[in-house]
């Protein structure tokens, strides 16, 4: 059982750890938005996606990657800035708190966790982005192993 345990700890921490550089790729991509203008990012994108549509001009990652970015302007530039900065330092600091074994951040990161996966099925019910729904798998591993480890910090703590 104590073996168990462990590997149960293990790939909690892992996971953390991959919310945390999750979280850090979308600190970037949000300061990216904020600083880099539409056109230049379309230009960007042009670029790197030119080879690959010239060798195939159905490719899905490519084709999805400029249909996302020509549709890029002011508004949605802000709302991405805005939305992944924001999304990614809360992930930040519930990384921070639950790798430390702060009790608040085990509830804290499931509330959030817990609005993540609404939002994202939410926007999955417009977009039909595959990714949403693995993003959302992972979220619900996370909430999981969050959970078990709460249960068991709790445990171990001195009452009174």
């Amino acid at each position: 059982m104590q073996v168990a345990e462990h590997r149960i700890h293990q790939v909690f921490r892992v996971s953390v750890i991959l919310k945390g550089l999750h979280a850090l790729i979308e600190i970037a991509g949000g300061l990216v938005f904020y600083f880099v203008s539409a056109p230049a990012i379309l230009g960007w994108v042009n670029l790197l996606t030119r080879e690959e549509l010239t060798e195939d001009p159905r490719d899905f990652i490519a084709t999805h990657l400029l249909n996302a970015t020509q549709n890029l302007n002011g508004a949605t530039e802000s709302f991405y800035a805005f939305y992944l900065i924001s999304h990614g330092l809360i992930k930040v600091v519930l990384v921070a708190g639950l790798l430390r074994e702060k009790l608040i951040a085990y509830p804290l990161s499931l509330i959030a966790l817990g609005a993540f996966i609404v939002y994202q099925l939410y926007r999955y019910s417009y977009t039909h982005a595959f990714g949403l729904i693995l993003l959302t798998a992972f979220d619900l591993i996370v909430i999981f192993l969050v959970w078990h480890e709460w249960r068991l910090l709790r445990k171990h703590i001195p009452v009174g």
